[in-house]
């Protein structure tokens, strides 16, 4: 039975894609590389920060590692500033709400940067909605199990009472790495073929369907 639900957040809950190109654009002008889409950065998002913009950037900019830690840290800076303004899909706010009226505890676990998380997940959900949000720390990211564990540890339940659900293959992993009910939705970023390659135990098409799941 379960009793806790853990969710990814970017392309899962929310469309964090437009505040992450107001940040990250700027910062490639000024080093005279191309700019990237909507398109582009949804195809390269999923293993943090620097994974990001490592797939992004040319591949010889991408070797130097000098470099790599200089972009690192100038699209922070910019991120801090834009990365409160991305919206909830629709549908996702009434079903968060309606699940945790039917008593599930919920998560939220991200290989975004853990303050960041936090912060959006105050923003975006009423207080005490999202019991427990987690986003990367000098912790495993995902898919390793070991903070899924520690969250259903934290909140009094087994790995067994839980189910994952993410809208990548590294999502899924998560599930199946962590012994969790693993579910995908189709609205996101993550690569469909991908997707459905991890073998999820459940695939959804809107955000409503996961009331029809957990009842």
């Amino acid at each position: 039975m379960t009793k806790a639900i853990f969710f990814d957040l970017d392309g899962t809950l929310a469309d964090t894609i437009y505040s992450i190109l107001e940040a990250l654009n700027p910062v490639l002008r000024k080093y005279g590389l191309p700019e990237k889409s909507y398109d582009d950065v949804s195809h390269a998002l999923g293993c943090g920060v620097r994974t990001l913009l490592m797939r992004l950037i040319p591949e010889e900019k991408a070797a130097d590692g000098e470099f790599v830690d200089m972009i690192v840290k100038e699209y922070n800076a910019a991120y801090s500033t834009t990365y409160l303004a991305a919206p909830l899909y629709d549908g996702v706010s009434e079903v968060v709400r309606e699940l945790k009226a039917r008593g599930y505890i919920l998560g939220v676990l991200s290989n975004k940067t853990d303050i960041y998380v936090k912060n959006m997940i105050a923003e975006l959900f009423p207080a005490g909605e999202i019991s427990l949000p987690r986003g990367c720390t000098e912790l495993p990211a995902k898919p390793d199990p070991t903070v899924p564990h520690l969250m259903a540890s934290e909140l009094g339940v087994s790995p067994e009472e839980c189910a994952f659900v993410g809208d990548s293959d590294i999502d899924v992993l998560t599930g199946k790495n962590a012994g969790m009910l693993p579910v995908a939705v189709s609205w996101g970023y993550g690569d469909r073929e991908a997707l459905l390659g991890a073998s999820p135990e459940i695939v959804i098409n809107r955000p409503e369907e996961l009331l029809e799941i957990f009842k």
